[in-house]
């Protein structure tokens, strides 16, 4: 495994391997691994013949400082895991190198109608951010292939539209959330819980497999009422928000049509934001 800290030493180094016919997945992580990103890394390690995972904590993303701040960091371990998984490169730039130009001067990206609801609402200027790293990285990486989790589900659209918008020459591959024996989707954001917290923070998961099992019987808007109760019972202090949309424009469903839903959460425990979602059908 190398690890690379300058773009121009990882290009160099990827066109070799390029040359030499291997093709290349990416997996793009802020570190705190856990096994979830170890999972896109054994996805990309079982689809391509170079692996590349990148660590770097954005700082364009977050639209809250302190949450910034506050983010987890540990590198040292994320390197053992990614070594012990077999990735073959490491990318962790500095905010400089990522941004010679400061982080203030930021492209503007048009992601339409994703940016103005859930996430985009609750989070303003956030999907410019992630934008803005992930056209950096993949035009820096060039992968064959890129891998993202589901957990992530607004952000994997984002990308999504991303690449079709700039022809980014890169296929997309989204994997299944990762969780924890009760349910509680894999999350960075997790290691800022305590064990209480973590216990009850399930209840997300207890919330979207109960809108998925009723979604037959009852009307939506009495479904997110009733989610709503359970994950304030369960000791969640506030609620961003809690949707049934439809699973492939996000637009929010009042109603049962005949199309794929998908079923969204944000809350906060313990002052931590968590977000998950589960498709229903």
């Amino acid at each position: 495994m190398i690890i690379f800290r300058k773009i121009l030493a990882l290009q160099k180094h990827l066109q070799t391997l390029r040359n030499a016919g291997n093709k290349i997945g990416f997996v793009p992580t802020m570190g705190a691994l856990h096994k979830g990103h170890l999972a896109l890394v054994r996805e990309s390690t079982s689809t391509d013949e170079i692996t590349v995972s990148s660590i770097f904590i954005n700082p364009t993303q977050f639209n809250d400082k302190k949450d910034f701040e506050k983010y987890p960091v540990t590198i040292e371990h994320d390197i053992y895991l990614l070594e012990k998984e077999k990735t073959d490169i490491i990318f962790m730039p500095s905010v400089a190198e990522m941004y010679p130009e400061g982080i203030n001067a930021m492209l503007s990206f048009d992601i339409g109608y994703l940016e103005t609801i859930l996430e985009g609402m609750y989070r303003p200027g956030h999907f410019q951010g992630v934008c803005m790293v992930m056209h950096k990285l993949l035009n820096i990486v060039q992968p064959d292939d890129l891998f993202m989790g589901q957990k992530d589900y607004q952000q994997c659209m984002v990308i999504k539209k991303l690449i079709e918008t700039y022809n980014i020459n890169t296929g997309f591959h989204i994997v299944p959330t990762q969780r924890e024996e009760n349910g509680l989707a894999m999350s960075s954001r997790n290691l800022r819980l305590s064990v209480e917290s973590r216990l009850k923070a399930s209840a997300i998961y207890k919330a979207l497999n109960f809108i998925k099992n009723n979604i037959t019987k009852s009307l939506i808007q009495q479904l997110k009422t009733e989610a709503s109760e359970m994950l304030c019972g369960a000791g969640f202090e506030k609620i961003d928000y809690i949707e049934v949309c439809d699973a492939d424009s996000l637009q929010p469903m009042n109603y049962k049509p005949e199309t794929k839903l998908v079923a969204l959460v944000a809350a906060f425990i313990e002052g931590v934001r968590l977000i998950d979602n589960l498709p229903i059908n």
